[in-house]
């Protein structure tokens, strides 16, 4: 079979892709679909063809897996968030493990390395603390609505659709975000209809409303809303806000951030308190954290408990060492190996961060964390103490290869690295390979439903 650019073709998914795609496999030619499971038959059209591989469309599907089960949200097989509900959640987690290990091996060449079984999460529904949506003037039909004369293309305010910028799904019920998150979201979206404001328009950049970001308080079960409008109407947004704080007792804070950027991000320019506190608290084992509408906290508050205690397990810490935490955000490792190391030094870029971190460490009473503002390459240089163990826990694009060098110039005794990315994280380790041996892997499931796979790696100096 000679494959052939915007041909559409009958294929046999064999596999599943780093990334979550489908594979197929036409005459050895592996085509990456996106929505399908191992031994789907589909119908798909090619849309990147190239030397070695192909890229495809999915049409529909001929015959269904046995392995593909009914998903619980209705958006599923339509909205980015989580495409994997097709896959029973253990397979979910073979998956993961495949392609963390697949990853060491065929990227890092790293082929003895140790990969345990996925720590699961608790919960794979209802786990994320912190959901944004995007309004639109135009929402995206689903296929049934399509069908209905009488349903029409107005507002929308949801999720998007994978691969687009401008087209979002009109979501009345996400199954990842705890069930209170869904009333708020509706009573904001029947507000906006009847606020005679219009959306914001992704491509004239016309319009209002903007955003809405909810964060949840997983300790205290209390909520944020943070509204992003384009420009200042207090008139407005005040509504909104005292209507949703008299029916949420559980809101704890409503703010207004603005901005008039282009760009699809929700990073604010002004920020205007509406109601109650400027963040929530929230804890992680027996630390508290202020969470504010723009710090980072991972998102499956549990799971991200199961990460941090595997941390503690390989660092072995037993008061005397000095510890090093590359890319420390708002403090949270440092914090959480306050107790057990003589001292932790953290490196962040981000100075809102750093900020939040030094106030995270006084809201603990904890004296013997230290943050560093900076680009690590410039900070780690300058700094003359010994560091006994390493933590490196980068974004997912990984270490940039100077900072790699440094790493290997200071040689601490022992490296844990967090890894978001088993692509980046293999090649990391390959870099470190001349003076670290990767001793073993510990994947946890911080993402139920989709490819996403958090990774705890253990260095040990050779």
């Amino acid at each position: 079979m000679t494959i052939k650019k915007r041909k559409a073709y009958e294929l046999e998914i064999i596999d599943l892709a780093f990334g979550g795609r489908g594979l197929a496999k036409p005459d050895g030619l592996p085509v990456f679909i996106d929505r399908c499971v191992p031994g789907d038959v589909v119908f798909a059209k090619i849309t990147k063809k190239k030397k070695s591989w192909a890229e495809g469309k999915l049409i529909n599907i001929i015959k269904e897996s046995a392995l593909r089960n009914q998903g619980k949200c209705q958006y599923c097989n339509f909205c980015g968030g989580c495409k994997w509900q097709q896959l029973g959640y253990d397979l979910q987690l073979e998956y993961k493990k495949r392609h963390v290990t697949e990853s060491m091996e065929h990227i890092g060449g790293l082929k003895d390395v140790r990969v345990k079984d996925v720590i699961p999460s608790d919960r794979i529904y209802e786990y994320r603390n912190k959901m944004e949506f995007s309004c639109s003037s135009k929402r995206w039909l689903l296929p049934w609505e399509l069908e209905n004369d009488e349903i029409k293309k107005d507002f929308g305010i949801g999720l998007h659709v994978p691969g687009t910028f401008d087209k979002v799904i009109d979501i009345k019920q996400c199954e990842i975000m705890p069930n209170l998150g869904n009333k708020i979201l509706d009573d904001v979206r029947s507000f906006i209809k009847e606020s005679g404001l219009d959306a914001y328009h992704l491509r004239t950049h016309e319009g209002f409303w903007r955003f809405l970001m909810l964060r949840h308080s997983v300790a205290f079960d209390t909520w944020m809303v943070n509204i992003i409008t384009k420009t200042k109407r207090i008139d407005v947004v005040q509504k909104l806000a005292d209507l949703l704080a008299q029916r949420h007792p559980q809101i704890k804070s409503i703010l207004n951030n603005i901005t008039d950027s282009k760009s699809g991000v929700s990073i604010d320019k002004e920020e205007i308190g509406l109601y109650g506190e400027d963040h929530i608290m929230e804890k992680l084992g027996k630390f508290a954290f202020k969470i504010s509408a723009n710090s980072f906290f991972q998102t499956n508050t549990k799971s991200c408990e199961k990460l941090y205690s595997k941390v503690s397990e390989y660092a072995e810490l037993t008061g005397k060492e000095v510890v090093m935490d590359l890319y420390s955000g708002t403090g949270t490792i440092p914090i959480w190996l306050s107790g057990q190391a003589k001292m932790v030094v953290g490196i962040e870029i981000v100075k809102s961060a750093v900020i939040d971190a030094k106030q995270n460490a006084r809201l603990n009473g904890i004296e013997n964390c230290e943050f560093l503002e900076g680009d690590i390459k410039d900070v780690l240089p300058q700094l003359k103490q010994k560091f006994d163990v390493m933590i490196i826990d980068p974004p997912r694009v990984g270490m940039h290869k100077d900072v790699v060098q440094q790493v290997l110039s200071i040689g601490p005794e022992k490296i844990v690295y967090v890894s978001c990315n088993p692509a980046t994280l293999a090649r990391d380790l390959e870099m470190l390979g001349p003076k670290y041996e990767a001793r073993e892997i510990q994947p946890i499931d911080m993402f139920p439903h989709t490819y996403h796979i958090e990774s705890v790696a253990l260095l040990l100096k050779k």
